[in-house]
Protein backbone atom coordinates (compact mmCIF):
# COMPACT_ATOMS: atom_id res chain seq x y z
CA UNK A 1 0.00 0.00 0.00
CA UNK A 2 1.11 3.53 -0.79
CA UNK A 3 1.15 6.64 1.42
CA UNK A 4 -0.08 10.07 0.44
CA UNK A 5 -0.20 13.66 1.53
CA UNK A 6 -3.49 15.30 0.62
CA UNK A 7 -3.45 19.08 0.38
CA UNK A 8 -6.21 21.60 0.33
CA UNK A 9 -5.32 24.19 -2.29
CA UNK A 10 -6.28 27.75 -1.30
CA UNK A 11 -4.44 28.92 1.81
CA UNK A 12 -2.18 25.86 1.92
CA UNK A 13 -0.54 25.67 -1.51
CA UNK A 14 -1.44 29.08 -2.90
CA UNK A 15 -2.33 32.47 -1.49
CA UNK A 16 -5.91 33.40 -0.84
CA UNK A 17 -6.95 36.91 -1.71
CA UNK A 18 -8.38 39.22 0.91
CA UNK A 19 -11.45 41.15 -0.24
CA UNK A 20 -12.96 43.46 2.38
CA UNK A 21 -11.31 41.35 5.09
CA UNK A 22 -12.69 38.08 3.74
CA UNK A 23 -10.41 35.40 2.24
CA UNK A 24 -11.45 34.41 -1.28
CA UNK A 25 -10.07 32.04 -3.86
CA UNK A 26 -8.26 33.49 -6.88
CA UNK A 27 -10.50 33.83 -9.93
CA UNK A 28 -7.76 34.55 -12.51
CA UNK A 29 -4.44 32.88 -13.13
CA UNK A 30 -2.80 36.32 -12.80
CA UNK A 31 -3.84 36.33 -9.12
CA UNK A 32 -2.69 32.76 -8.48
CA UNK A 33 0.53 32.63 -6.43
CA UNK A 34 2.15 29.60 -4.89
CA UNK A 35 3.06 30.27 -1.26
CA UNK A 36 6.73 30.49 -0.22
CA UNK A 37 8.31 27.21 0.84
CA UNK A 38 5.68 25.00 -0.78
CA UNK A 39 7.89 23.60 -3.54
CA UNK A 40 10.70 22.69 -1.13
CA UNK A 41 8.27 21.08 1.35
CA UNK A 42 6.52 19.02 -1.31
CA UNK A 43 9.82 17.96 -2.87
CA UNK A 44 10.97 16.64 0.53
CA UNK A 45 7.72 14.71 0.99
CA UNK A 46 7.93 13.31 -2.53
CA UNK A 47 11.54 12.25 -1.91
CA UNK A 48 10.36 10.43 1.24
CA UNK A 49 8.01 8.35 -0.91
CA UNK A 50 4.66 10.08 -0.48
CA UNK A 51 2.21 10.61 -3.30
CA UNK A 52 1.07 14.24 -3.36
CA UNK A 53 -2.56 15.07 -4.13
CA UNK A 54 -4.40 18.38 -4.12
CA UNK A 55 -8.06 17.99 -3.12
CA UNK A 56 -9.98 21.21 -3.62
CA UNK A 57 -13.58 22.39 -3.41
CA UNK A 58 -14.27 24.90 -6.17
CA UNK A 59 -17.89 26.04 -5.73
CA UNK A 60 -17.19 29.24 -7.64
CA UNK A 61 -17.58 27.25 -10.87
CA UNK A 62 -21.30 26.50 -10.40
CA UNK A 63 -21.73 29.97 -8.87
CA UNK A 64 -20.47 31.45 -12.14
CA UNK A 65 -17.56 33.45 -10.67
CA UNK A 66 -14.81 31.08 -11.87
CA UNK A 67 -14.53 29.41 -15.26
CA UNK A 68 -13.21 25.93 -15.97
CA UNK A 69 -10.65 27.55 -18.28
CA UNK A 70 -9.18 29.74 -15.53
CA UNK A 71 -9.19 26.83 -13.10
CA UNK A 72 -7.32 24.71 -15.65
CA UNK A 73 -4.75 27.50 -16.09
CA UNK A 74 -4.20 27.70 -12.34
CA UNK A 75 -3.80 23.95 -12.09
CA UNK A 76 -1.35 24.00 -14.98
CA UNK A 77 0.75 26.40 -12.86
CA UNK A 78 0.61 23.92 -9.97
CA UNK A 79 1.44 20.91 -12.13
CA UNK A 80 4.27 22.77 -13.87
CA UNK A 81 5.92 23.98 -10.66
CA UNK A 82 5.19 21.42 -7.95
CA UNK A 83 5.66 17.64 -7.60
CA UNK A 84 1.91 16.96 -7.49
CA UNK A 85 0.69 13.56 -8.67
CA UNK A 86 -2.93 14.57 -9.27
CA UNK A 87 -5.37 17.38 -8.56
CA UNK A 88 -8.87 16.33 -7.54
CA UNK A 89 -11.58 18.97 -7.90
CA UNK A 90 -15.10 19.11 -6.54
CA UNK A 91 -16.90 21.61 -8.76
CA UNK A 92 -20.16 21.40 -6.80
CA UNK A 93 -21.86 23.78 -4.41
CA UNK A 94 -23.29 22.97 -0.98
CA UNK A 95 -26.78 22.34 -2.34
CA UNK A 96 -25.56 19.62 -4.73
CA UNK A 97 -25.11 17.16 -1.83
CA UNK A 98 -22.33 15.32 -3.68
CA UNK A 99 -19.96 12.82 -2.07
CA UNK A 100 -16.83 14.68 -3.16
CA UNK A 101 -17.32 18.08 -1.51
CA UNK A 102 -15.29 18.33 1.67
CA UNK A 103 -16.03 17.72 4.52
CA UNK A 104 -17.18 14.53 2.82
CA UNK A 105 -14.17 12.37 2.00
CA UNK A 106 -15.10 11.40 -1.57
CA UNK A 107 -11.99 12.84 -3.24
CA UNK A 108 -9.73 11.07 -0.73
CA UNK A 109 -11.56 7.78 -1.22
CA UNK A 110 -11.33 8.13 -4.99
CA UNK A 111 -7.58 8.70 -4.76
CA UNK A 112 -7.19 5.77 -2.35
CA UNK A 113 -8.86 3.44 -4.80
CA UNK A 114 -7.00 4.74 -7.85
CA UNK A 115 -3.57 4.79 -6.22
CA UNK A 116 -3.87 1.89 -3.71
CA UNK A 117 -3.37 4.13 -0.70
CA UNK A 118 -3.16 3.25 2.96
CA UNK A 119 -5.21 6.13 4.33
CA UNK A 120 -4.16 5.41 7.93
CA UNK A 121 -0.54 6.04 6.85
CA UNK A 122 -1.53 9.21 4.96
CA UNK A 123 -2.00 12.86 5.89
CA UNK A 124 -4.58 15.55 5.15
CA UNK A 125 -3.32 19.15 5.36
CA UNK A 126 -5.82 21.98 5.17
CA UNK A 127 -6.75 25.35 6.59
CA UNK A 128 -10.44 24.74 7.27
CA UNK A 129 -12.56 22.45 9.40
CA UNK A 130 -13.88 20.86 6.21
CA UNK A 131 -10.37 19.67 5.32
CA UNK A 132 -9.54 18.13 8.69
CA UNK A 133 -12.98 16.57 8.96
CA UNK A 134 -12.59 14.90 5.54
CA UNK A 135 -9.17 13.54 6.51
CA UNK A 136 -10.32 12.30 9.90
CA UNK A 137 -13.32 10.56 8.33
CA UNK A 138 -10.98 8.18 6.47
CA UNK A 139 -8.35 7.78 9.19
CA UNK A 140 -5.69 10.19 7.91
CA UNK A 141 -3.53 12.13 10.33
CA UNK A 142 -4.75 15.72 10.05
CA UNK A 143 -2.74 18.92 10.05
CA UNK A 144 -4.36 22.34 10.24
CA UNK A 145 -2.52 25.27 8.68
CA UNK A 146 -3.46 28.45 10.52
CA UNK A 147 -5.04 31.01 8.22
CA UNK A 148 -7.92 33.49 8.23
CA UNK A 149 -10.11 30.50 7.28
CA UNK A 150 -9.05 28.36 10.24
CA UNK A 151 -11.60 29.98 12.51
CA UNK A 152 -14.28 30.00 9.83
CA UNK A 153 -17.84 29.43 10.84
CA UNK A 154 -20.22 27.59 8.52
CA UNK A 155 -22.79 29.75 6.75
CA UNK A 156 -25.66 27.77 8.21
CA UNK A 157 -26.05 26.33 11.64
CA UNK A 158 -23.67 26.37 14.55
CA UNK A 159 -19.98 27.06 14.48
CA UNK A 160 -17.60 24.13 14.41
CA UNK A 161 -14.53 23.49 16.45
CA UNK A 162 -11.64 22.71 14.15
CA UNK A 163 -10.05 19.47 15.28
CA UNK A 164 -6.71 18.32 13.98
CA UNK A 165 -3.87 16.14 15.12
CA UNK A 166 -1.41 19.01 14.59
CA UNK A 167 -1.63 22.76 14.00
CA UNK A 168 1.09 24.63 12.09
CA UNK A 169 1.82 28.01 10.56
CA UNK A 170 2.53 26.77 7.02
CA UNK A 171 3.08 23.78 4.76
CA UNK A 172 6.82 23.70 5.50
CA UNK A 173 6.08 23.07 9.19
CA UNK A 174 3.57 20.37 8.24
CA UNK A 175 6.22 18.63 6.12
CA UNK A 176 8.65 18.78 9.05
CA UNK A 177 6.11 17.02 11.27
CA UNK A 178 5.47 14.30 8.69
CA UNK A 179 9.16 13.71 8.06
CA UNK A 180 10.02 13.68 11.78
CA UNK A 181 7.22 11.19 12.47
CA UNK A 182 8.61 9.01 9.69
CA UNK A 183 12.10 9.22 11.17
CA UNK A 184 10.64 8.16 14.52
CA UNK A 185 8.92 5.19 12.86
CA UNK A 186 5.33 6.40 13.40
Amino acid sequence: MNRAVFLDRDGVVNETLMVEGIPVTPKKVEDFRILPGVKKALSALKHAGYFIFVVTNQPDIPRGTLTHEELDKMHAVLAGNLPVDKIYVCAHDNEDACDCRKPKPGMLLQAAEQWELDLAASYMIGDRWKDTEAGAAVGCTTILVKSPCSTEQPRHGRGRTVRSDYTVENLAQAAEIILSREADGR
